[in-house]
């Protein structure tokens, strides 16, 4: 599975958690409807607040993945320079044994 289907399945699963939570805490409430209105009016107004706050926590994690991997591309890249440069060495020993 890709990076990018894990985080699009992440923040499915987010939302669809989100939504059920918000339901199922306005039906399970002991507060009258009036109240629930008032809840779920300023939850409304949060909203924007809130997704904004998800899509920046979102794209930090992103790039801490993006950087992870882009230090072990330059791990692998210095390894392999290592063993190209002893396989040259190795090589010209061999030839100046010969």
């Amino acid at each position: 599975m890709s990076e990018n289907q894990k985080n699009s399945n992440f923040i499915v699963g987010f939302i669809v958690g989100g939504v059920v939570a918000t339901v199922t805490t306005i039906l399970l409430t002991p507060r009258n409807g009036k109240e629930n209105r008032q809840v779920l009016r300023k939850t409304a107004q949060a909203l924007p607040e809130m997704a904004e706050d998800f899509s920046s926590s979102v794209q930090i994690n992103s790039n801490r993945i993006s950087e992870s991997a882009r230090q072990k591309w330059d791990n692998t890249l210095n390894r392999l320079k290592v063993a190209i440069s002893a396989g040259i060495e190795a090589s010209q020993k061999d030839l100046n044994q010969g």
